[in-house]
C-alpha cells in the first residue's frame, strides 16, 4: 500500500508491536537496532527482518530507510528523534517524547523547519469507539464539556520483585505511572474534547521505596520473579500510582487516577466524559463498546458497527459490526494515518496523527503534575 522502508529502534514490547502493524499495512521493515548486536541479529531473524544494524548511524546511513520507528527507551528518544530528522528521515516515536520539555521544545522547532512528518504514537486515538466519541463531541452532541474524569490501571507491577527498566529515573525519567499510561489518557481526553488541560493538582505515591532487581535481564510484563537469591535491592524513586485534579482550558473540571498496581486490572483505560447535554463513557478492556448517557431518555449502549458510525471515523475501521477491533488494530491505524500522511505529501497540511508538538504538551504536563507533587500547590502550564 505504501511505497516506503521503515527501521525499528528497540527489540523490547513494542519494538514487534510497531513491526506487526507496520506489515499488515504493507510497509516494508527493512532493518532493526537493538541495544546490542547479537538482540538486532536475534530480532532479525525471529521476525524476517533483512537487516540487523550494528549502530544508530548505520541506520541512518542505510537509502533504503526513508523512517524510523523509535521505541528504545524514554532518554533515546530526543537524541535519535533529532539524529533522524537531521538525517532526512521520518520519525515515529515512542511517548513520552522526551525526558525535558526542553528537549521537546527543540525538536518541535526542528520539525517545522524540515518538510517530514514528524508523530508521537498516542495510538489510543485510534480506537474506532473513541474516534466516534470524539465525532459527538465535536458535533455538539454533549454540549459544552463540563467534567472528565477516569484513569488507566495495571496490575504488572503489583510485587516488588516486579522489575523493569521503566522504574529507573535514568532510562525513563522522575515520573513513571503518570509518563508511562497517564499520558495516554491525557492525549485521549485532550483529543475527544478539544480541549487542554490548563492546571494541575497531584498527589502522587510509591509502594515500594525498595525492589528487587534481577541480576540478568527482563521484559515488560512477563510477570514476578521467584527466586530471592537471584535479585538485588534496589531503591525505587518513581511512582507506582497517584491521583491529579484538573482544570480545563473551558473551565471543565477533571480527574485522572493511575495505577500500576491494581490487582486484576491488566490494562484499564477509562474515561467519562460529561456534557450539559449527554455523557459518555469508555473502559478500554472492552473497547467496542460506548457508553451513552441521558438525563430525560434511557441510556444507549453503542457496539462499534461501522453501518452506526461517524463518517470521519470509518478510515480507520476496517471490520464489520460484531468484529472487534482493538489494541494491535490502533497501532495499524495510527501507522495509517501516518504514511497516508507522507504519501499525500503537503507537509503544509493538518496532520491527522499526534504530533510533536502535541507531544511536547504532554511533557510540559507531565512536568507541571510532577511539580504539583512536590510541592502541594496548583501548577498552570500557563
Amino acid at each position: 500500500m505504501f511505497d516506503i522502508g521503515a527501521a525499528i529502534v528497540g527489540t523490547g514490547f513494542m519494538g514487534p508491536t510497531h513491526t506487526e502493524a507496520l506489515r499488515r499495512l504493507g510497509i516494508r521493515v527493512v532493518g532493526v537496532l537493538g541495544s546490542s548486536a547479537e538482540k538486532s541479529q536475534r530480532f532479525a531473524q525471529e521476525y524476517g527482518i533483512p537487516k540487523a544494524y550494528g549502530s544508530y548511524q548505520e541506520l541512518l546511513a542505510d537509502p533504503d530507510v526513508q523512517s524510523v520507528h523509535i521505541t528504545a527507551p524514554n532518554r533515546w528518544h530526543y537524541t535519535m528523534a533529532r539524529q533522524a530528522l537531521e538525517a532526512g528521515k521520518h520519525v515515529m516515536c515512542e511517548k513520552p517524547l522526551t525526558m525535558t520539555s526542553a528537549e521537546s521544545a527543540a525538536l518541535v522547532a526542528l520539525a517545522r523547519q524540515v518538510r517530514l512528518a514528524a508523530g508521537v504514537n498516542y495510538n489510543y486515538r485510534f480506537y474506532p469507539i473513541s474516534l466516534e466519541a470524539r465525532a459527538r463531541v465535536q458535533a455538539g452532541q454533549l454540549g459544552e464539556i463540563i467534567s472528565v474524569v477516569g484513569g488507566y490501571v495495571q496490575d504488572w507491577l503489583l510485587y516488588p520483585t516486579d522489575y523493569n527498566w521503566r522504574l529507573l529515573v535514568s532510562e525513563g525519567g522522575p515520573l513513571r505511572a503518570v509518563a508511562d499510561i497517564g499520558t495516554h489518557w491525557m492525549d485521549l481526553v485532550q483529543f475527544i474534547t478539544g480541549v487542554r488541560i490548563a492546571s494541575v493538582y497531584a498527589d502522587l505515591h510509591t509502594v515500594y521505596p525498595v525492589r528487587r532487581r534481577p541480576r540478568g535481564e527482563v521484559a515488560t510484563f512477563t510477570g514476578p520473579l521467584d527466586q530471592e537469591e537471584a535479585t538485588e535491592a534496589i531503591e525505587i524513586e518513581t511512582e507506582d500510582l497517584g491521583g491529579v485534579l484538573l482544570r480545563f482550558e473551558n473551565g471543565a473540571r477533571g480527574l485522572l487516577w493511575v495505577s500500576q498496581m491494581t490487582p486484576g486490572r491488566k490494562n484499564r483505560l477509562y474515561y467519562e466524559i460529561a456534557g450539559k447535554k449527554a455523557a459518555l463513557a469508555f473502559n478500554g478492556e472492552r473497547p467496542n463498546e460506548l457508553w451513552l448517557g441521558h438525563r430525560d431518555r434511557p441510556n444507549e449502549q453503542l457496539l462499534k458497527d461501522p453501518s452506526l458510525l461517524d463518517a470521519q471515523v470509518l478510515p480507520y475501521t476496517d471490520y464489520p459490526g460484531g468484529h472487534n477491533e482493538g489494541y494491535p488494530d490502533s497501532f495499524k491505524m495510527c501507522f495509517r494515518a501516518f504514511y497516508s500522511y507522507i504519501a499525500q505529501g503537503d507537509f503544509q497540511a493538518p496532520p491527522p496523527f499526534p504530533t510533536f508538538e502535541e507531544g511536547h504538551h504532554e511533557i510540559r504536563l507531565c512536568e507541571a503534575i510532577l511539580r504539583s507533587h512536590r510541592e502541594q500547590r496548583w501548577i498552570s502550564l500557563a
